[in-house]
């Protein structure tokens, strides 16, 4: 695993990187003002544009939804990708070479290695894409049409044909530069006595594209009958693909997964292109491996795995074959806080079967019809014994015991036991203390108590955040008809994009400025903690984002984006000083009311000088209060 990318590095993506190019390969962006642009959230449905962006400053915010960030926050939540990942897409987009703190990142050619297969790959799904349409592709089109895949179904999936010769891809990439070592590489190709030739031939070919949309493998099925291969044949593990780590469809479900915090995990390529069509697009497959510990990590970050809702769907067929992958699913199962089901098909048809014989609306009732993957763990586990007798039904008990004991909602398990009680026809407080038993037993090999397997999920992937009910409620937005918070908020929107105007004295009496909104307050004191000014906009933006609490990150991009009213450098120049003047003005009312109710307090004959010093405190703010006045536009 690489070690962590340096500080520094990540400052300098941040910098070199224009936000405006990155977010206009997501969002058409209009002009919004001086140096500042907008279009339509890509994080939430929306008409009118409340989604800007502030290429000066290099972050955006929608004032529709709250998201904001940065460039590389931006990256990550469009392409559900990790921080580090971002990062490195980043700097491979403007030739930026990242240094890490142990090492241990990709060298240089490392990287122009990857591209390169990249490259290779996107050459080899046009080619085979094009091979579809062939009349050498009979075959292929058949199947599709069997199975109710049209033209457009196979075009929207990316399906293709590899011709029956066996160096038909090789010649096309060959001719398009590309050499024996890195096609050798590329997993497209095996290697013989006489050199390489086409791995796939005379097959149905799918495109295998990682979360960022690249074509990273293939997964290929026998048509023909002298075909001695199996049946499903993919790509082997390369620089660029891992089976563990790789769930088709992703590139076309991840939005959706994002937006409606479902997962619905299939088991095949027809039966990913089966649920799409009918409706289901948070449907994905692995490739020809069990759902495992990588695809729990690559589903919880596309479900923002955190313990506020989300599910997770497993569909399998109705075999032995089936139970026993469920059974599987349900060992991962642990390491989501999402709460997860299993859909089975009485009569074992899967997905596409399904649509096949009895349309769409098939698709999404098995999927509606889903049940706790603990309930169907549970009932599987009692299949394997003969519940009429009561040596059966004892065993039945200890198999199932530690099913219900791993269930990670405490209240949920005593609901299940007395469920299993009714399955098993015994009584309830003996399967209690069963299921009790085996709950100990369970934390004491693990070395925690079964409630914390929950944290534990959450926290194993991301680190626990650092918000909670109670500051989300402190930090609350103020009423918006109240003129100190609107102003408070202005100063800030000034000092976070135009610190550059600041002067030493306007820093200094911005710095003794009190705030009263908490939200603002927070802000505030993290611009004081960041310092004057930043290296750039953007890295000024980034240090104040760092010093506030992880619930006021948004409000420090919304500051940061906010349209400032003004039409050229000179009235940007003036509109601040006004607003900053405002807030200075606004400062002296507060410390003028606090002296004069010091003075209404004291005893003359008994403070004399006291007072005087107030008088004199008095005169010198009201003089402040006039100048401030007199500069205001």
């Amino acid at each position: 695993m690489a070690g962590l990318i340096k500080r520094e590095d990540i400052d300098e993506v941040r910098e070199r990187t224009d936000i405006k190019e990155v977010v206009d390969g997501y969002v058409t962006l209009r002009s919004a003002g001086v140096g500042s642009f907008k279009g339509l959230c890509p994080f939430h449905d929306e008409r009118s544009p409340s989604f800007h962006v502030r290429p000066q400053i290099g972050n955006y915010h929608c004032f529709g939804c709250g998201e904001g960030g940065d460039v590389i926050s931006f990256v990550q939540k469009l392409d559900h990708i990790s921080f580090v990942e971002a990062v490195e897409k980043l700097a491979g987009r403007i030739g930026f070479e990242l240094h890490y703190e142990d090492g241990a990142g990709p060298k240089r050619e490392d990287i122009g290695k990857r591209q390169r297969l990249l490259d290779a790959h996107k050459i080899a799904a046009e080619f085979f894409r094009s091979q579809l349409k062939e009349p050498g592709a009979a075959e292929a089109q058949r199947f599709l049409q069997e199975r109710g895949f049209d033209r457009d179904a196979a075009e929207h999936f990316g399906v293709g044909f590899a011709p029956k010769g066996w160096d038909g891809l090789l010649r096309h990439l060959s001719d398009r530069g590309f050499t024996q070592d890195e096609l050798k590489r590329s997993g497209m190709f095996s290697e013989g006595s006489r050199g390489i030739y086409d791995r796939f031939r005379g097959r149905l070919v799918w495109p295998i594209r990682g979360i960022t949309g690249d074509t990273i493998g293939f997964g290929a099925r026998r048509l023909f009958e002298d075909d001695q291969g199996p049946k499903y044949l993919n790509t082997p593990e390369t620089l660029l693909y891992s089976k563990s780590q790789v769930l088709y469809g992703i590139d076309l479900a991840k939005r959706d997964i994002a937006r409606k915090r479902q997962l619905v995990v299939v088991e095949g390529y027809t039966d990913v292109m089966a649920c799409h069509l009918a409706g289901i697009t948070t449907a994905v497959a692995t490739c020809g491996t069990a759902f495992g510990p990588d695809h729990v990590k690559i589903a919880r970050r596309l479900l923002s795995d955190d313990g506020t809702g989300g599910e997770v769907i497993f569909t399998f067929d109705g075999d032995a074959a089936g139970q026993k992958a469920a059974l599987r699913a349900f060992e991962e199962d642990q390491k989501f806080v999402a709460q997860t089901y299993v859909a089975v098909e009485p009569s074992g048809a899967d997905p596409c079967e399904l649509r096949q014989s009895r349309g769409d609306s098939a698709v999404g009732e098995l999927i509606a019809s889903r049940r706790p993957l603990f309930e169907f763990a549970i009932k599987a586990s009692l299949k394997n014994f003969d519940l009429t007798t009561v040596e059966g039904r004892v065993q039945a008990l200890r198999a199932a015991a530690p099913v219900v004991a791993q269930i990670r909602d405490a209240a949920m398990r005593p609901a299940y036991s007395r469920e299993l009680a009714k399955w098993l026809g015994m009584d309830v407080e003996d399967v209690l203390r069963a299921v009790g038993s085996a709950a100990k037993r369970l934390s004491a090999s693990a070395g925690t108590h079964p409630d914390s397997r929950q944290a534990s999920a959450t926290n194993s992937q991301t680190p626990p955040p650092e918000q909670t009910p109670a500051d989300q409620l402190r930090f609350s937005r103020p009423d918006p008809n109240d003129r100190v918070a609107k102003l408070e908020k202005e100063a800030l929107e000034v000092v976070v994009q135009q610190s550059a105007l600041l002067d030493d004295s306007q820093w200094q009496r911005f710095a003794a400025a009190k705030f009263t909104v908490p939200a603002y307050l927070a802000v505030h004191a993290a611009v004081r903690s960041a310092g004057e000014a930043g290296p750039t906009p953007a890295g000024w933006v980034e240090q104040i984002r760092r010093e506030v609490p992880e619930v006021l990150g948004p409000l420090v991009s919304e500051l940061a984006v906010s349209p400032i009213p003004a039409r050229n450098a000179d009235a940007m120049v003036a509109y601040c000083r006004d607003i900053l003047n405002r807030l200075f003005e606004l400062d002296i009312t507060h410390q003028k009311a606090e002296k004069l109710g010091e003075l209404q307090r004291l005893d003359a004959a008994a403070d004399p000088a006291r007072i005087q010093e107030l008088n004199r405190d008095l005169m010198r703010l009201e003089m402040e209060r006039r100048e401030l006045r007199s500069e205001l536009s």
